[in-house]
């Protein structure tokens, strides 16, 4: 069964059908405008992003590639990274080849369903991340409070129920986005002004009340990501309590230099995300190519400086990196 035949079977059987709206069909497919009022500099718009996500790419599967050929990099902290690399790979290849069809060869045209898809592997990879970050906090909490017990709490049979977990919150918390957007009526237009299937985007189109489908969009945002934000938080707090404990200070700088790298993916995942979420909630002054752009920096940004981060700030990765560039023949 297909993605979008497993929505069409519970958009079915568990959304109700609003009386009112059975009149209307859905549009067989969507119209993406790119980046409205900056169409003549898509061409230059689209070198930069390009670039991007040859980066990002490359990156990840470069991180990929080292830690699975280097055993002494299998370990919870690397397995972790290795799933948030998958991550950023599943979530810039599911938005940025469309976005350079559109800026390259004007293919601006995109099936309903595969739309819908798009918003959904888009939300729930977007959950899976911010859950990946968290069990890396989790990860430094105990690595550093608890160092003892770091292998018989952190054994590869709790790293992969941890990921399981993850794969099956952002999978659950996404599922409403394309089942609701699924059953909306859309007899205004077909075109979105956006890059990519966005889920406010899209909804708008409707013409109907989308009052359900904007209200699970912000508990989404405030009890999940906010959570996970909330458990980050606390983590680090008792991470730079149990820190400013030992006693000399090369001692500490050691210590929250392991923390470096993580911090600074926390820092590439969040602020754009709480950027883009501001500006398309309260930004209502904000031209609307602000709007698009900063969506896509929110996807592209942490895909391409998270394996920079670890490749620059994480001596095994860049030590086994140096290794296999010296040694190509």
């Amino acid at each position: 069964m297909s993605l979008m035949s497993f929505f069409n079977f519970l958009s079915k059987y568990f959304l109700p059908i609003n009386s009112n709206t059975t009149d209307f069909t859905n549009p067989s497919t969507f119209i993406l405008l790119g980046i409205p009022g900056l169409e003549a500099a898509h061409v230059w718009i689209s070198i930069p992003f390009c670039v991007m996500y040859a980066i990002a790419v490359l990156g990840n599967f470069t991180i990929l590639f080292i830690v699975k050929t280097e055993p002494r990099l299998h370990e919870p902290m690397y397995y972790f990274l290795c799933m948030l690399a998958v991550t950023d790979l599943v979530l810039s290849t599911t938005t940025m080849p469309k976005m350079l069809s559109i800026f390259w060869f004007k293919s601006r045209e995109i099936d309903f369903s595969l739309c819908l898809t798009q918003l959904y592997v888009v939300h729930c990879f977007i959950a899976m991340e911010s859950g990946i970050v968290v069990a890396m906090a989790l990860d430094r909490y105990v690595a550093i409070c608890d160092p003892l017990k770091y292998s018989t709490i952190l054994t590869n049979h709790m790293v992969a129920k941890i990921g399981l977990a993850v794969v099956l919150r952002g999978s659950m918390l996404a599922l409403p986005y394309p089942l609701l957007a699924r059953r909306w009526p859309y007899c205004r237009t077909n075109i979105i002004s956006h890059t990519y299937c966005e889920h406010i985007a899209v909804v708008k189109l409707a013409c109907t009340d989308i009052r359900i489908s904007s209200y699970y969009g912000l508990i989404v945002a405030f009890l999940g990501i906010g959570l996970d934000v909330f458990f980050i938080t606390v983590s680090y707090t008792l991470i730079l309590r149990a820190i400013f404990s030992l006693p000399t200070k090369d001692t500490r700088l050691k210590t929250f230099g392991t923390c470096g790298s993580h911090l600074c993916v926390i820092l590439a995942f969040y602020i754009p995300a709480l950027f883009s979420f501001l500006t398309h909630r309260f930004g209502h002054n904000v031209p609307p190519h602000f709007h698009i752009l900063i969506a896509n920096m929110y996807i592209l940004l942490p895909s391409m400086l998270n394996p920079i981060i670890y490749g620059v700030r994480t001596k095994q990765i860049r030590d086994r990196l140096l290794w296999h560039i010296t040694h190509i023949e």
